[in-house]
């Protein structure tokens, strides 16, 4: 079985959010950069189980970035993938990179796609729904439980209010959420390994991205706390309701 994983790069939790070009572009300066949680620790840990099961397995990996992408794409070839791929452009628009991802998984002829549910950095949830539609594939979302038998896929999804399950046969693209594995860290033999393992380059296919960036901005300060003194709840009544509007 062949496994494709989609990498993207994310700023770590931590780092400080600034924006540049008139607030168009986030300002990556001296910003931390980590594998996108939800790619690492749910889709690439559920499909190295995958293979720690079915040694034929193989596990590729895929990112859409520049040069800089690489550390990150090195250190998921470290946790325990074969081969990576990065396609050499940048862009935000979720087309576009689905496009991207969309060419690589269809030369590749792989049985089964992992995403992440989303990016923690734009929160879009687009790319795992296009991606399937481009490669005219089905597509669970949202899946935080994934068993296999043979090529029938059983996959447990979050809903309001209780579960789902779904059964399905490969080739299929899921994005994963908390629940489908446990996060792991690179250990040393495979931090070595990764630094011989295949990194293909690809030119990306010329394709028109359908949104843009107008521009970014940041949350307005917190405002100071007012303090109300417990013998006067009609103060607290008003504040309520002429300055917080609950109502």
């Amino acid at each position: 079985m062949k496994i494709l994983v989609c990498i993207s790069k994310t700023p770590d939790t931590t780092a400080k959010i600034a924006f540049t070009d008139n607030n168009t572009k986030f300002a990556g300066d001296g910003v931390q950069w980590i594998i996108n949680p939800y790619d690492e620790w749910y889709a690439l840990v559920r499909a190295i189980e995958l293979k720690e099961k079915d040694p034929a397995t193989v596990i590729h990996l895929v990112t859409v970035g520049l040069a800089d992408t690489e550390p990150i794409i090195r250190k998921a070839l470290a946790l325990g993938g074969d081969e990576a791929i990065r396609v050499n452009g940048e862009n935000a628009d979720p087309f576009y990179i689905a496009s991207q991802l969309a060419e690589v998984a269809r030369q590749g002829g792989y049985d089964l796609v992992f995403t992440g549910k989303e990016t923690i950095d734009y929160n879009g949830s687009a790319i795992g729904g296009m991606l399937a539609e481009l490669l005219d594939m089905p597509y669970i979302s949202l899946a935080a439980k994934f068993d296999l038998n043979g090529s029938v896929a059983t996959i447990v999804r979050e809903i309001e209010g209780g579960e789902e399950t779904d059964e399905v046969n490969l080739p299929v693209v899921v994005s994963c959420q908390k629940g489908m594995a446990e996060q792991r860290i690179p250990n040393m033999k495979g931090i070595m390994g990764a630094r011989s393992k295949p990194l293909k380059v690809l030119e990306p296919v010329a394709i028109a991205p359908l949104t843009s960036i107008a521009s970014f901005e940041l949350p307005p300060a917190k405002a100071g706390v007012k303090l109300v003194s417990a013998d006067n709840p009609a103060e607290l009544i008003r504040l309520l309701h002429e300055e917080a509007k609950v109502f």
